[in-house]
């Protein structure tokens, strides 16, 4: 998958670049590498169409027996739980779960639990459930002379 120059070397499906920086980026396999430069790109866009803003959980020391308050919506104070994405960023959804129709579609996502050898999920991972939104999808050369 992306091997160049008769080496086992991966190049960015982005820009191009090969070096060692260059990896399959995210949480699941997404059948893409990117370098760092091009996966943060591509990451904070996807945070920013998503919302997916939240800061991450915090590292907590074992050893620390101090009360932990858990986070609140800074909208409406309702308890939430910040999850990871599938794409390295990180997003608050609410601890009560509610059937889709109740949810509008630019909130709705799917908790799935990171594919493992276990059968016990070991963490969770947030994926966005959207279809393509068609006043807002861009339409290619290739359509354009279709239609």
């Amino acid at each position: 998958m992306g091997a160049i120059r008769d080496r086992d070397q991966s190049a960015c499906h982005r820009c191009g670049e090969t070096s060692h920086t260059v990896r399959e980026r995210g949480r699941f396999g997404l059948m893409a590498s990117y370098c760092e430069r091009c996966w943060n790109t591509f990451a904070n866009e996807m945070t920013e169409a998503d919302g997916a803003t939240a800061a991450p959980r915090p590292d907590l020391d074992p050893d620390d027996v101090t009360w932990i308050e858990p986070p609140v919506c800074p909208e409406c104070g309702s308890l939430v739980r910040i999850c990871p994405t599938n794409y390295d960023r990180w997003v608050s959804l609410a601890m009560v779960e509610l059937p889709a129709k109740d949810v509008p579609e630019a909130f709705r996502w799917r908790l799935t639990g990171l594919p493992d050898r276990s059968p016990i999920p070991t963490d969770i991972v947030a994926v966005r459930v959207r279809g393509i939104d068609p006043l807002n999808r861009r339409i290619t050369a290739s359509e354009r002379i279709m239609a």
